[in-house]
């Protein structure tokens, strides 16, 4: 990972706007609590979060588990704090973080999008399968693989969030391109359309992403000392979930 994106650092103001913790991920977050339950080999009491973001995922996880949040964004840790006073945040690197503990389970969701090389994905797993307790479980969702991919995916969304200020209107342009197949990347773009009182300011964000087939995910999981389940989440098209077992 590069230069920090505008979304991580000066435009970060925007994510709390983007959707509101408590509806548009709170499906998500009990399909994982589900699964935690499902396949962990001990009782589950803490949880890591690896990549945690604004912390809207944590908003919901908190509710079952001790949650420790972690991500490389200042910004987007300051979001996190506010929105879950509660919880504890660190400011690293998911790929080589140190803690210095081992928790129940792990979660790593978006930020793994951003790993874009097989040995930078190696490099999370690896780390999350340090800071785990045997009998403990890791949950992992990529966006897209090869399988599912999308070539010219747009998505258009909207500041609809209970904390957008009454001035403040945003449309989100979300585009997904892989300019060369053969390889193990492709493009992830956003547009923002900012209009505060009227006046557009239009900003961007543009990061070559990891696009890796189900088969290279299974691969490293498997080498990493995982005992790998894979399940389908409600999506379109439906990506694979994985569901890792540190076994004791």
């Amino acid at each position: 990972m590069s230069d920090p994106l505008h979304l991580y650092s000066d435009l970060a103001w925007l994510w709390p706007l983007w959707g509101d913790p408590d509806v548009e991920y709170a499906a998500w977050c009990n399909q994982v609590t589900l699964l935690i339950r499902q396949y962990a080999m001990r009782d589950v009491h803490t949880l890591l979060n690896l990549g945690c973001g604004g912390g809207k995922n944590i908003y919901n996880l908190r509710k079952h588990f001790v949650v420790t949040g972690v991500d490389i964004s200042k910004p987007m840790l300051d979001l996190a704090q506010r929105l879950n006073p509660q919880c504890r945040f660190i400011l690293g690197d998911m790929r080589d973080c140190i803690l210095g503990e081992e928790f129940d389970a792990v979660l790593i969701d978006d930020a793994i999008l951003y790993m874009a090389n097989r040995h930078d994905l190696a490099r999370v797993f690896r780390n999350a399968y340090r800071h785990m307790k045997p009998g403990g479980v890791m949950i992992v969702m990529p966006d897209y693989t090869k399988e599912i991919f999308r070539q010219n995916w747009t998505q258009v969304s909207y500041a609809n969030s209970k904390y957008k200020p009454a001035n403040v209107e945003v449309v989100f342009i979300e585009n997904e391109y892989d300019p060369d197949p053969s390889d193990e990347t492709c493009e992830d773009t956003i547009i923002y359309l900012i209009r505060e009182n009227g006046v557009l300011t239009i900003e961007s964000d543009h990061s070559v992403v990891g696009l890796f087939s189900l088969d290279v995910w299974r691969a490293i999981l498997h080498e990493t000392g995982f005992e790998v389940h894979e399940e389908v989440y409600c999506g379109e098209p439906e990506p694979t979930l994985f569901a890792c077992v540190k076994r004791t």
